[in-house]
């Protein structure tokens, strides 16, 4: 088994050490994480996703089971977070808001990082693919979720995904790699998207960070454990299940899959909790609290966790 000192080391404390750069910056000057936010999903993060996808060692058969696998893995999630919704009497904004925080990860902004620490080069090209399905999901089913399904949601769901780079980052990059006109890696544009990536991890960080510092949680704490145990119990187990499923054939990418299942709440869904449903109420507590605490304690308990899980992946017992 992995040393757990050297997981600590190798993967976890350059992670925590950005995180806490960002929560000091934004305690000491209040930092707006808006421009950087929009810096990192308009330009750093696509210029990754696009020099990941096109360079990567991965064969089109692994790629097409991480994609085919990530869905499997949102919609068997949602399946068993609905379940265990309705069965708990949650309806509405709270049963919706609930779905958001057990189904979506952190898988980019904390998953990427931690996969490039814990596995190296390849980690971070499994990693990319799974985050930019993951994201073009949030972006789609989650609005969806969000906004409560309606012949008007439908459109607005439409023009929100359109708005973002990502999915059409994801789509120049396969049909590059599927039609053979890929620049060399040393030449001077796959150089550049690949500097302007690779900025992408610390200033994702940075992000959450910073959201970390601005996030209000004391009133909601109480209401976190479900959202942990789903994030860290029931979300890796759906997770391995899919990956066995799919039999990876590389150890790593069989790994890394199962490692991003296992991220604390994605942050997300704070942004959509608040456009729409800022208002509504559970137990005396504001769903956007709820989620903003789901997200602060779930980020603080995936560094012993995510530890764990990266010692127990790595010696081969799990998968």
């Amino acid at each position: 088994m992995a040393s757990p000192l050297g997981i600590i080391v190798s993967a976890i404390v350059p992670i925590l050490l950005i995180l806490a750069a960002g929560f000091a910056l934004d305690r000491a000057q209040d930092i707006d994480p808006g421009p950087l936010n929009t810096l990192s999903l308009f330009v750093l993060t696509p210029a990754l996703v696009i020099h990941s996808i096109t360079l990567t060692d991965l064969g089109a058969g692994t790629l097409l089971r991480i994609t085919a696998g990530v869905g499997a893995f949102i919609f068997g999630l949602l399946a068993v977070s609905w379940l265990y919704g309705r069965a708990t009497g949650k309806e509405d904004a709270v049963l919706n808001t609930f779905l958001l925080v057990a189904v979506f990860g952190n898988t980019g902004a904390l998953g990427i990082p931690l996969a490039d620490f814990a596995y190296g080069d390849l980690g971070r090209q499994t990693a990319v693919l799974f985050a930019a399905v993951h994201g073009a999901l949030v972006f789609t089913l989650g609005l969806f979720i969000a906004l409560n399904s309606d012949d008007e949601a439908g459109a607005t769901v439409l023009k929100r995904v359109l708005r973002y780079p990502l999915v059409y980052a994801v789509g120049l990059a396969i049909v590059a790699r599927a039609a053979g006109v890929v620049p060399p890696a040393d030449s001077a544009l796959m150089e550049t998207l690949g500097l302007v990536g690779e900025a992408s991890i610390p200033v994702m960080l940075l992000i959450l960070g910073i959201q970390l510092s601005e996030t209000e949680y004391r009133g909601a704490l109480s209401m976190t454990v479900t959202p942990t145990l789903f994030r860290f119990g029931v979300s890796p187990l759906v997770g391995l299940v899919v990956a066995v499923a799919l039999g990876f054939q590389n150890a790593v990418v069989a790994e890394v899959f199962v490692l991003l299942t296992a991220m604390p709440v994605a942050v997300a869904p704070v942004i959509f909790v608040v456009e729409f449903a800022g208002d509504t109420t559970v137990g005396g507590v504001r769903l956007p609290e709820f989620v903003s605490a789901s997200v602060f304690v779930t980020t603080l308990a995936s560094i012993p966790i995510v530890t764990v899980v990266i010692a127990l992946l790595k010696s081969g017992i799990v998968i």
